[in-house]
């Protein structure tokens, strides 16, 4: 079988970032011996040996780790906002017809947003510096302006769980413990 991203997603607790900390800790520590969290002068994390990415909202956390990358995970809870104003300032016409057309349009913009945090997450270079401006796949899918990167949108009831990883890995989605959150298991 070929390349692999593990995704893991937990409740987040009263700490979010201490649940996200040790969540990617216990992922690597599946993957290689004695894993090291540490993060650079961005705030990124990094795992030796891995490809590695977090997201948390206020009630979920979500982990990202490859043996290959790039990677980069984002997760936003379903709940009331207002979204438009930000889809009219970052996203394409093209990405704002979709949105438009979709049933659920505030899931519609999740979607859309996510995978742009995602991939500037994967990209290195965070939303503003990679994403916000980067046109997404409708759907999921293949990211035209980043060759060998793709979308996927993750199962996660009340959530919308996205990965940026390289086009065609595989992807193990679980939820650790006796309280899964967006995997089922």
């Amino acid at each position: 079988m070929g390349s692999v991203v593990h995704v893991w997603s937990a409740r987040a607790g009263l700490e979010s970032r201490l649940t996200a900390r040790k969540l990617l800790l216990d992922l690597a520590g599946t993957l290689v011996d004695r894993p090291s969290l540490r993060h650079d002068e961005a705030g990124r994390p990094h795992v030796p040996g891995l490809a590695v990415s977090v997201t948390y909202s206020q009630h979920r956390v979500a982990v990202a780790a490859s043996y290959d990358g790039p990677v980069g995970v984002d997760l936003e809870e379903i709940t009331p906002r207002d979204f438009q104003s930000l889809a009219n300032r970052w996203f394409t016409q093209r990405e704002l017809d979709w949105m438009a057309g979709q049933q659920d349009r505030l899931e519609a913009f999740l979607q859309l947003w996510t995978a742009k945090e995602a991939v500037g997450k994967a990209l290195g270079a965070g939303l503003r510096g990679s994403g916000l401006r980067r046109e997404m796949p409708l759907g999921g899918g293949r990211i035209e302006s980043a060759p060998g990167l793709s979308v996927t949108y993750l199962p996660c009831a009340g959530g919308v769980l996205t990965l940026a990883a390289p086009t065609g890995v595989g992807v193990h989605l679980a939820s650790p413990g006796l309280d899964p959150v967006c995997a089922r298991g």
